[in-house]
């Protein structure tokens, strides 16, 4: 017998396929906790997709379980920078006071424990979620608040040169339309709406705006192609799932000015002939999902959305999707899987996203930050971005400061400036009587920089030949009562466990490098290590299907560049 709650819920999905999947299971968690067998099977009868195929999607989420769990799930963060604050003595100071150990739930069905590999509340560490509520600046000896889920507003720090994509952040009330619009939103859309979607694709590429995901792809390159793809269909999609260790920036950018990325998502819809765009927001980001939703819903009650929104018979409709702990899922063509409705494993490319994307069908995929410059872009013209920054890198950047600096934030600053502007100057420098070790820029899939290389130029070309990367925008400081190795050990677990498996050579590639360097961190090398690191390196590098492998041995080759001896022989941690 179906329970009417069940027969209810599901009615809301009656004509949809296969791509409702993710949005179905989110709604079965939030009423049940959980996917049941019977729910399992209705599911499949709505939606037409094969119970097997349900099944392989709840288990390839972290979030998704086939199984009653805890009333509160607690979710206690493990990426480096927790781990450097104590995140190790946090989730046993709960093993002892719930009686169980993580993976387990309590004997009363309150809690269950878990680990997870980044929240991306890296400003907040060490950091938690119980069930979707994040919790930052947590003590063992504090855990009042965080069993029994009553939050401390977690407030991020930003700063810097200027604010182009930070410009409303704190300054609009992000849940009001009218005082987005008073505060001149929306005033790029409708200059572009004047615009040709050929000139706005100009303006776009005459700006020298690159992607801020990580690739630096040219923004309006990869527009044109889009729109020049095959057929008639067009999918616009922003990608809101960081969920590297160290990144957080994109967070603040939906939690403070969701209208200014709906702009440039709309903007771009109407650039490319896109009639449907997505949002998709990792599952770990509440309030982000709420922030953006609530925008959507606002748009769609002003007639701004739907049918006419951008003009007569040019209809647009926006969907915000919700990620369920995967980072895979950040690399574009896992994401559009994801949208789907399917476990997000990358495709093999070519065919590219721009030709053959989402549906099958020519698809732009950006980044969150990057959408947010468009607006100002298509206001005050191309000329205004492409003369901040560098010749190399025009405009500003967003970087995600976190670590042993006195003030962790998110801090807009220029192309050209000097690393030490950002780290000394707006994040602080080095914690009371320590002194900076090391610098990990662009995330767990970066590189390291040292000390004395503070004063080189925050650019593409600077910092290649600095041996550093811009990335996304991510710099972890790491000062000298770190032990980096380790930090690379915990490096190495996150790529091992989020690895999907697609793949031999990552999949094995990052349990082999995990177990070398777990052995490193307990100072117990074995004989040829180094060369099995460095021959792992490059098989996952030339043989991985997407950017995980192709990158997750990047910040311990480049640790091992820096300090050639650390690793290897003893306690020395030398700046190279």
């Amino acid at each position: 017998m179906i329970s009417a709650d069940l027969t209810s819920l599901l009615a809301l999905y009656q004509g949809r396929g296969r791509e409702a999947l993710l949005p179905v299971l989110w709604d079965i968690h939030h009423h049940y906790g959980y996917v049941s067998a019977e729910a399992a099977q209705v599911i499949g009868h709505t939606l037409h997709v094969p119970l097997a195929d349900i099944y392989g999607v709840i288990e390839f989420y972290a979030m998704f379980y086939d199984r009653p769990t805890g009333k509160r799930i607690i979710r206690v963060c493990q990426d480096p920078l927790c781990a450097l604050v104590g995140s190790a003595d946090i989730c046993q100071a709960l093993s002892e006071r719930l009686h169980i150990e993580p993976g387990e739930t309590t004997a009363d069905g309150a809690y269950t424990l878990e680990l997870a590999p980044c929240l991306g509340q890296c400003d907040h560490a060490p950091a938690a979620l119980v069930n979707t509520t994040a919790h930052g600046h947590l003590h063992s000896d504090r855990l009042d608040d965080l069993l029994q889920n009553t939050p401390t507003p977690l407030k991020t720090r930003l700063g810097g040169m200027l604010r182009i994509a930070l410009a409303n952040v704190g300054q609009v009330d992000p849940a009001s339309l009218q005082d987005y619009r008073d505060n001149a939103g929306f005033a790029g859309l409708y200059k572009a709406l004047s615009m040709s979607p050929a000139e706005i694709i100009k303006t776009i590429s005459d700006s020298g705006l690159l992607g801020r995901g990580g690739a630096a792809f040219p923004a309006g390159r990869k527009w044109e192609f889009t729109a020049k793809g095959p057929g008639q269909t067009r999918y616009f999609i922003v990608n809101g799932d960081e969920s590297e260790p160290g990144a957080f920036k994109d967070r603040v950018l939906m939690e403070g000015d969701p209208f200014r990325i709906l702009e440039g998502l709309m903007i771009g819809c109407y650039a490319i002939g896109a009639t449907q765009g997505y949002i998709y927001i990792r599952g770990e980001y509440q309030l982000p999902y709420e922030r953006i939703q609530h925008a959507v819903d606002q748009l769609y009650a002003a007639g701004m959305l739907g049918a006419n929104a951008l003009g007569p018979a040019k209809a647009l409709d926006i969907e915000v999707r919700r990620g369920a702990g995967a980072y895979i899922c950040g690399e574009e063509t896992a994401l559009m899987e994801s949208i789907e409705g399917k476990r997000g494993m990358p495709r093999l490319r070519p065919p590219f996203p721009t030709t053959y994307g989402l549906f099958g069908q020519p698809t732009v995929i950006n980044n969150i930050e990057t959408v947010a410059k468009i607006a100002p872009i298509m206001l005050h013209g191309a000329a205004f971005y492409r003369g901040l920054g560098t010749s190399d890198a025009a405009g500003s950047k967003l970087f995600a400061v976190s670590g042993c600096v006195r003030r962790p934030g998110v801090y807009e600053v220029v192309f050209g400036v000097p690393l030490r502007h950002i780290i000394e100057e707006l994040a602080g420098g080095a914690l009371p009587g320590r002194t900076i070790q090391a610098v990990l820029t662009g995330g767990a899939a970066g590189r390291f920089m040292t000390a004395d290389q503070l004063d080189t130029p925050v650019n593409f070309d600077s910092f290649r030949q600095a041996g550093g990367s811009v990335g996304a925008g991510t710099l972890m400081v790491f000062d000298d009562a770190v032990d980096l190795r380790q930090v690379l050990a915990q490096i190495a677990h996150f790529f091992a466990h989020e690895s999907c498996g697609k793949c031999y050579p990552c999949q094995m590639g990052t349990q082999r490098q995990l177990e070398i360097l777990q052995r490193l961190a307990h100072r117990q090398p074995a004989a040829g290590d180094r060369e099995r690191l460095i021959d792992l390196a490059a098989t996952m590098t030339d043989s991985s299907i997407c950017g995980l492998g192709q990158t997750a041995a990047m910040a311990t080759l480049s640790a091992m560049e820096r300090w050639p001896e650390l690793l290897f022989d003893g306690d020395r941690r030398e700046n190279g």
